[in-house]
Parts: structure tokens; sequence; C-alpha cells
């Protein structure tokens, strides 16, 4: 039996300017759409879909928010129809690798000033993560960053998160000073009586070492709370 025609001309028979790749090769990357652009990761459509029709819907399912899109599991986009498991990763390669570029360029002897710039060091991190996590920034005397570490995932309190490592690393890279962080998945970004407790842990702990903590930053999506600049670190 004859397959029907669906209609719809096959992305070879496009006009060159209408398709992604040729279009990148003609006008540049700017010139493409985001749609555009995931529709080059994903590489080919489906049967009632280009791989455009795919990138649109996808992106429709998500608000038309690259962010929204980023957060999505392997679990999820593979629940989406069209999408399969090379698509999939494919997609979460691509965020992941922006992400770890702009983690080098961000940590690359970036000097910490005030609660920005450590939005701007931890918020690929943490901010928009559906679980909580603790890092520690390591800095040396001129506040430039020696270290980003991770050292507790899940709930956290005093007990979850072991000073002693904590102090380990920053002997170990001769870190004078450290700011601590970590996320509130439910984006309600002020310290809980725990949160308090563990950074006076913190700062009696690290004094013993002469190591001063300087700051404790809690991130949910764009926004961070500073203890410091809430003047409630002392």
């Amino acid at each position: 039996m004859k397959k029907k025609s669906s209609g719809k001309l096959p992305i070879s028979d496009w006009k060159s300017s209408d398709r992604p790749r040729e279009k990148y090769m003609e006008k540049g990357m700017a010139s493409l759409t985001n749609a555009e652009l995931i529709a080059i990761l994903l590489r080919s459509g489906n049967t009632d879909e280009s791989a455009v029709e795919l990138a649109i819907r996808l992106l429709h399912l998500n608000e038309n928010k690259l962010e929204n899109l980023a957060k999505m599991t392997l679990k999820e986009l593979l629940k989406i129809n069209g999408i399969g498991e090379a698509k999939a990763i494919s997609i979460i390669t691509a965020f992941e690798l922006g992400q770890r570029r702009r983690a080098e360029s961000v940590n690359k002897q970036h000097q910490i000033k005030c609660a920005s710039d450590v939005l701007e060091i931890m918020q690929d991190k943490i901010a928009h993560i559906s679980h909580e996590e603790f890092w520690v920034i390591f800095l040396n005397q001129s506040s430039k960053v020696l270290a980003v570490k991770n050292f507790s995932k899940g709930g956290i309190t005093s007990t979850e998160v072991d000073v002693r490592l904590v102090a380990k690393t920053a002997l170990e890279l001769l870190a004078t000073s450290v700011i601590i962080c970590h996320n509130h998945p439910s984006g309600e970004l002020s310290p809980s009586p725990s949160d308090i407790q563990l950074t006076h842990n913190f700062k009696d702990a690290l004094a013993l070492l002469n190591i001063r903590v300087v700051d404790h930053v809690i991130l949910h999506g764009d926004d961070c709370f500073s203890f410091v600049q809430k003047g409630i670190m002392a």
C-alpha cells in the first residue's frame, strides 16, 4: 500500500537558507533561532515533523525558555514524542558543555568582591537544581578563587557537612578564607536556624586554623541571600 503523503517537503528539499546547517554556513551562528540550533542537535525529525518543527514543539513545552529545557532530565525528555535516547542525550550534553565552559572561565582566578560574584560562580552549579547542595569557595589572600568544591548533597545540616573535610581541603590549597554556599530549592532565601548554626560552627572551627569564613550565601534562581549583606555574619 502506498504511504499517504503528509504534504510536507522533506528538509532536503527546503531552500538552503531555511536549512539550519546551510543557514549557519551562509549567514553565521547568530542568524539561527533557538529552535534551529536545537534542530542541529536533534539532526532529524520524525515521520510527522522536521527537526525544526520538533525543536519548536520542544521549546513550546518549556515555555520557550532555554533555562527550562536545560533543567529537563533524561527521563523527562524521553517522555516527549519524537525524542529518543540519542536526541535526549545530545540536548543534555550540549547544556552540560556550556555549563562547564562557563565554569572554567568564571572560576579561573576570579576575584570575589561581593555576593553577586558568588552568584556568578555558583548559579550554574546549584541555583536551579531540585535538591540542596553545600559548596565551598576557597580563596587566597587576594580573595581570588583557588577552588570550588561540593561537600554535601541532600538536606543540609551541621551534622551532614563535615567541617574537617573543608578544613583539610583549605590547608591543602593554602587558602586563607572560604565562602560557604548552599541552595534553597523552595525559593525561600531566608536562612533557617540550622543554616545560622552551621555558619557559626564553621566560623568557630576554621578560626582555629586562621581561616576566615568570609560569607555564607544562599542561592535560588537569579537571586541570593548574603549573610554579610544582611548583617548576620558576626
